[in-house]
């Protein structure tokens, strides 16, 4: 009787198999469960492991040596589930179609976007059918992502080079991920708050009394995950000069400084190039436009903001501050560095997808 692991076997496709399983793994139509398996017999044939498949596709091993092996015994139709027993369907996949057509192709006549009910009623289906293959086909018309493509004509010579920052620093050298966050308010709520309590979420006035406000100016080490700070009135060229100057200070002067910084005109002003170009041992790296995505400073401002200030309620610009510094105080005892996985390729492919999508071409 023979026990352990079984076997292994190598997932080899033919052109058209190659071709077929391509169009699905891309496909926006088809149930996000089929395009998953697709994936999964894509990356076998390429000698990804079972375990890394699992990891990516978001499934367990066993789940990914299932689909393997009925891909092995049954070719293409084996990624789709079997009849199974029970009450016919009600609606066949012509009229599942016309649901999907509808959803992604038009717009109900009074409203930018479709719900459960217009839908409903525009097809004859029931809500709750809607409803059903609106989950099954991850089709989500009433949520919208922002996106904004970059016009830098070096849009790629700059992912390159930030991202390798990211993945390959270079020795002897800190790489400082720089920017603002301008006009932080001291709002103070006009009424106190309602503490938390079994059955109920904190309480906030919508209303609040405002006290001035505050710039935050901060240096991520990538490395440590520690950041420099100091708060100011303003964000003129003055403040971040004065900013430059105390990271300066801080960092040892043995070291060069690669400096990540978005195109604020403030980075850019004379004084500041000046000030830089007085220093040897700095090294700008400006991020493309309408990329602040690619600086790592600006997650940190995402986590200072959530825990530290919306929630919060100041009484004064100074008290607002001192929060500020308490944060930055515990966070720097106990920091770790953001993990960066995207390679500038990655980057550069999921931008080719999108563009794609906006000019309705087939990628």
């Amino acid at each position: 009787m023979r026990t352990g692991r079984p076997r292994s076997f190598e997932i080899k496709l033919s052109d058209h198999e190659r071709e077929e399983l391509t169009l699905i793994s891309n496909s926006r139509t088809q149930a996000h469960s089929i395009v998953r398996r697709a994936r999964i017999i894509l990356l076998s044939s390429e000698g990804v492991s079972s375990a890394e498949i699992a990891r990516q596709v978001g499934l367990k091993d066993q789940s990914v040596a299932h689909w393997r092996k009925r891909f092995r015994d049954n070719g293409l139709s084996g990624l789709y589930d079997l009849p199974k027993s029970g009450h016919p369907r009600t609606f066949d996949d012509e009229k599942v179609a016309t649901l999907i057509d509808k959803v992604r192709g038009e717009k109900p006549d009074n409203a930018t976007h479709w719900s459960v009910r217009e839908a409903a009623k525009a097809t004859g289906m029931s809500k709750s059918s809607v409803q059903r293959y609106f989950s099954l086909f991850g089709l989500q018309p009433h949520r919208t992502k922002s996106f904004k493509i970059s016009t830098d004509i070096h849009f790629v010579d700059k992912v390159f080079d930030i991202v390798g920052l990211y993945l390959n620093p270079p020795d002897s050298a800190l790489v400082l991920c720089v920017d603002e966050k301008s006009q932080i308010q001291a709002l103070e709520r006009t009424q106190p708050l309602l503490p938390m309590g079994l059955g109920y979420v904190e309480g906030v006035t919508h209303d609040y009394y405002r006290h001035g406000t505050t710039t935050l100016f901060a240096a991520l080490d990538v490395k440590s995950g520690e950041v420099i700070t100091q708060c100011k009135a303003r964000h003129r060229h003055e403040e971040f000069l004065s900013f430059l100057r105390h990271v300066d200070e801080s960092v040892p002067a043995n070291l060069d400084l690669h400096l990540v910084m978005d195109n604020y005109s403030t980075h850019k002003h004379p004084a500041v190039r000046k000030w830089l170009a007085d220093r040897p041992r700095y090294h700008v790296h400006f991020t493309p436009t309408y990329s602040s995505w690619l600086n790592q400073v600006e997650r940190w401002f995402g986590l200072i903001t959530e825990k530290a200030i919306r929630r919060d309620s100041f009484d004064s610009v100074r008290t607002l501050v001192e929060r500020i510094q308490n944060f930055v105080s515990n966070y720097n005892k106990n920091s770790r560095p953001f993990l960066w996985s995207a390679t500038a390729e990655s980057i550069l492919a999921k931008l080719s997808r999108l563009s794609s999508l906006i000019c309705g071409t087939p990628h």
